[in-house]
């Protein structure tokens, strides 16, 4: 089974995001903070990790950037409302997949499709 991880502060994101990956078969873990992020990726490895740019004690840049140490196989899907053109060519060009909120089931299903 493939493991997600959902990293934001947003309670209905991560109720809609750990709802609608576990009807399409991914075991999902939660981390609210860069802080709870990073000990869940230092306890085993994922197939996916969804992250929010903006979040209490550090953001989802800071931890793209720690995500290249990590591991290679992972694939990334930035989850904001903060999404510029600028950035968004950024992150494609990184192989980086976007939700921008609020998004619908299908835009998720686009997203996993292409990672």
């Amino acid at each position: 089974m493939k493991r997600a991880l959902i990293i934001d502060d947003e309670d209905l994101i991560l109720w809609f995001l750990e709802r609608a990956l576990k009807k399409r078969g991914l075991e999902v873990v939660i981390a609210r903070n860069l802080r709870e992020a990073l000990e869940e990726l230092n306890k085993g490895a994922f197939d996916i990790i969804f992250t929010d740019l903006r979040m209490p004690e550090g953001n989802g840049t800071e931890l793209l950037g720690r995500l290249s140490e990590i591991t290679h196989k992972t694939g990334v899907v930035v989850c904001s409302a903060f999404i510029t053109n600028e950035l968004s060519a950024i992150l494609k060009d990184k192989g980086i997949g976007i939700l921008k909120k609020p998004f619908r089931l299908d835009e998720l299903d686009e997203v996993l499709k292409s990672l």
